[in-house]
């Protein structure tokens, strides 16, 4: 791991300490890093004092000045170096993140390829950032629209996908001619600072100043600050949906503009239609992939009667072979949960769903040997369940699997939608009707829904993001680049006379 922080620009891990650039605010109490896979300290930050996070605002209003002026394609190409960078090292960092947040090896590489796709999907949007041309109702103007960078994003990210969802804010931000203000997870700081340092090391070859990329440690009080803070326009906030409604409250207090990534309670309809074999991945990837903790994660399944017998005695069978362990062993499916306080939280799920009357059909525990003295290591566990149980309607960061019988799709849908949340959705089913109705007005209320492939695994094309207790937002592709600028409409009158819309007279 030595040689790996080392690549990233990280100091020895030893004395507690480690590097950081400028617009790095880092002379507060000191932040641990330790590791889910081994329980050991990787490395400390320091968290963010009040006057460093305004000398980081004020650094950060400077750069913006600068970057603004500079045309989006010139932005874009900026961009495409930096997508260059994280090509070089993808494998160093995809494992940090592994090492760091205990997701498999696969996962942290793959997080790090999101990130190049975003980068991609920038350099293309630099030249798309397109208005509309609307015809004036007068004669002799003309009416248009045209888009404008905000000033200071300020991103929160959730300790899950450490860089991914970071990457997805920023880069659509900065393409736009804004400027970030990141304030990563206090669980997972170290591949925050890696990033970082990648970041700056473009910048700093194109002459940009590093204002345009600036990053805070800390915890909640430092999340305050920025969601309370009238400098930064704009809060992009990644976490439960506890903390996007406190953002919100700030945020909207100040009549500043909230992006939210929240919570996700995600359910698979197993049509009596369905391909079993084919459904089992979705279905087993979605639950247990990255040990349970992603906002996608596969909570809930909705299968059919006719086939829940069948169609759960291949998950049973199917858990059996899951293989837990470190991560960086690519023969193992799950790592661990972040930290001690996510395994009690899945052991107090579980004897909750007991009391209410869930049945276990794949038991659950803490795993407990030399190759997981770290305490995070846990069982992925399937419970038979109803979807009114209040344990069910909470989002569960682990992996807790709840499955429930239905006999319509009306009723499965029903089902499907009647939890607070509103992130991802899919149904497995062969039968064109079905998937139909599932993604119609009558279908689905989830910002995602999928047929025939899981509810994990969004691609940065689309917009993601999702309804309800959701938060709302739309994040990475598609036209999700609108929330990161501000619309102005335009028009100008070419002629020797100035009529008044609506046919309004005012003579002098």
């Amino acid at each position: 791991m030595q040689k790996i922080l080392k690549q990233l620009g990280l100091s020895a891990i030893n004395n507690g300490t480690s590097t950081g650039l400028k617009a790095i605010a880092s002379k507060g109490q000191k932040l641990d890093s330790y590791s889910p896979v081994d329980g050991k300290l990787i490395g400390s930050v320091h968290s963010t004092k009040r006057n460093d996070f305004d000398k980081v605002v004020e650094t950060a209003q400077a750069a913006f000045k600068v970057w603004r002026k500079m045309p989006a394609p010139a932005r874009g190409e900026i961009i495409r170096q930096m997508g260059n960078q994280l090509r070089e090292l993808k494998q160093p960092l995809g494992e940090l993140v592994s090492y760091e947040m205990g997701k498999s090896l696969q996962e942290g590489l793959g997080e790090v390829q999101e990130m190049i796709d975003i980068c991609d999907f920038a350099v293309g949007l630099s030249r798309q950032l397109y208005g509309l041309t609307m015809h004036s109702e007068r004669p002799g103007h003309r009416m248009y629209e045209q888009w404008h960078p905000m000033g200071i994003v300020g991103i929160i990210s959730a300790f899950n996908f450490p860089v991914a969802v970071w990457s997805w804010n920023s880069m659509l931000a900065w393409v736009c001619g804004d400027v970030c203000i990141w304030k990563p997870s206090e669980k997972t700081p170290l591949t925050a600072i890696a990033c970082q340092n990648i970041i700056q090391s473009v910048l700093k070859k194109n002459n940009v100043p590093e204002g345009v990329s600036c990053i805070i440690n800390g915890g909640r009080e430092v999340g305050e600050w920025l969601s309370n803070d009238a400098r930064i326009p704009l809060i992009s906030a990644t976490g439960s949906t506890r903390m996007g409604k406190a953002v919100a409250e700030n945020v909207g207090k100040r009549l500043g503009k909230s992006l939210l990534e929240l919570g996700g309670n995600n359910a698979i309809i197993i049509s009596e239609h369905a391909d079993l074999d084919m459904s089992l991945i979705g279905c087993v990837f979605g639950a247990v992939g990255t040990a349970g903790q992603r906002c996608t994660t596969t909570r809930r399944l909705i299968i059919h009667e006719k086939v829940y017998k069948k169609f759960t005695e291949k998950l049973v069978a199917a858990y059996k072979q899951i293989k837990i362990g470190n991560p960086l062993d690519q023969k193992n499916h799950v790592g661990p949960l972040i930290d001690k306080d996510a395994v009690q939280a899945y052991l107090n799920s579980i004897e909750t769903a007991k009391a209410e009357g869930g049945k276990m059909l794949v038991d659950g525990g803490v795993l407990k040997g030399k190759n997981y003295e770290s305490g995070c290591y846990v069982k992925p566990c399937i419970i038979e369940a109803k979807n009114s149980y209040k344990i069910v309607q909470h989002e569960t960061f682990a992996p807790i699997l709840y499955v429930m019988k239905y006999k319509t799709l009306d009723e499965a849908i029903e089902m499907q939608n009647d939890v607070p949340q509103g992130l991802s959705s899919s149904i497995m089913t062969l039968n064109m009707r079905e998937a139909e109705l599932f993604l119609s007005t009558n279908g689905s209320d989830c910002g995602i829904a999928n047929v025939n492939i899981g509810t994990s695994g969004a691609e940065i094309g689309g917009a993601f993001g999702g309804e309800k207790e959701t938060g709302g937002g739309r994040e990475s592709g598609s036209d999700s680049w609108k929330a990161y600028m501000r619309r102005q409409t335009n028009t100008i009158n070419y002629t020797d006379k100035l009529p008044l819309a609506q046919g309004i007279k005012f003579d002098l």
